[in-house]
């Protein structure tokens, strides 16, 4: 179905969508964390792993997209005030000292080392995967729409935050983050525990001939990401495509943990570029973390 069609023009109401029920977020390995109106979604074997985590929601902010929401970048289109104060709530949420340290997103594949507080202020840097091994800091990518991954190494306490649109999926940013774990801490991908957040599904993401046509170029079974819908355009399925690279960079299946949520159905609870820059001509941005006492 064209994205077109989904989008009701006449309408900024948002998908008003209940929450999935608690026994299904346990069954994908997930739960909410709630603390002063910020809702958290967080993956629990990392969390039992020993790493703290959290995929952020558009609950509890104060920005107005359209009203209280939790924008986490994207200063263009908000004040600075608005999104420290939503960073101060949702750092608050995941509880702990820490420092953030994040990236000037590009949409490539480089992967930034946090060795240092400075790397870790340095957050004009262009990346879109950050890797670590220090206590104190959570690595995020920002995200509404895109595949963001955690990653953790129990066995070296290093972890790793990827941000994986479809042009990052096709320069398999997610296994060049392994790899950049691997060479730097000496992770073995059989001792990695991995998280994939909300993004758009495979039900409502249209994309075009280019798209498909990279893909294609890539990947041998690139058939596999795709479903067609009307001449030169397809659904594409970027959960399936990253998990895929996990298990081949040697990440056992039993070790990856989907969230079970599409940005664009849910945008009650998610920031979606594709449905909300339509609507409104832009959207807030979230924000997904991870690092380690």
């Amino acid at each position: 179905m064209p994205v077109e069609t989904i989008i009701n023009e006449q309408s900024a109401s948002f998908d008003e969508r209940p929450n999935l029920p608690d026994e299904t977020l346990a069954e994908s390995g997930f739960y909410w964390r709630e603390r002063d109106g910020v809702k958290v979604l967080v993956c629990r074997p990392l969390e039992a792993a020993g790493f703290v985590n959290g995929f952020s929601t558009r609950l509890g902010g104060v920005s107005p997209f359209p009203e209280n929401d939790l924008n986490l970048a994207g200063f263009d289109d908000d004040t600075d005030e608005n999104i420290y104060e939503n960073r101060r709530r949702f750092l608050a949420a995941i509880g702990g000292d820490f420092r953030l340290a994040t990236a000037w997103q590009v949409h490539g594949d480089v992967v930034k080392k946090v060795a240092s507080i400075e790397d870790a202020k340095r957050s004009n840097e262009h990346a879109d995967a950050l890797v670590s091994d220090l206590p104190g800091i959570l690595v995020g990518v920002k995200t509404a729409d895109c595949v963001p991954v955690l990653i953790a190494d129990p066995a070296t306490r290093s972890f790793a935050s990827v941000h994986a649109g479809w042009r990052g999926t096709v320069q398999s940013i997610v296994a060049k983050a392994i790899t950049a774990m691997s060479q730097s801490y000496g992770s073995d991908p059989a001792n990695l525990v991995c998280a994939i957040g909300p993004a758009a599904g495979c039900e409502r993401y249209e994309v075009g001939r280019d798209v498909t046509d990279a893909f294609a170029a890539t990947f041998a079974e690139s058939d596999d990401y795709f479903t067609p819908t009307r001449d030169g355009h397809a659904l594409i399925d970027l959960h399936l495509a990253n998990r895929r690279q996990l298990l081949s960079a040697g990440v056992p299946d039993a070790n990856l943990f989907a969230a079970p949520f599409c940005t664009m159905d849910h945008t009650n609870l998610f920031f979606s570029y594709r449905i909300e820059k339509k609507r409104f001509g832009k959207t807030g941005r979230l924000l997904s973390v991870i690092g380690r006492p």
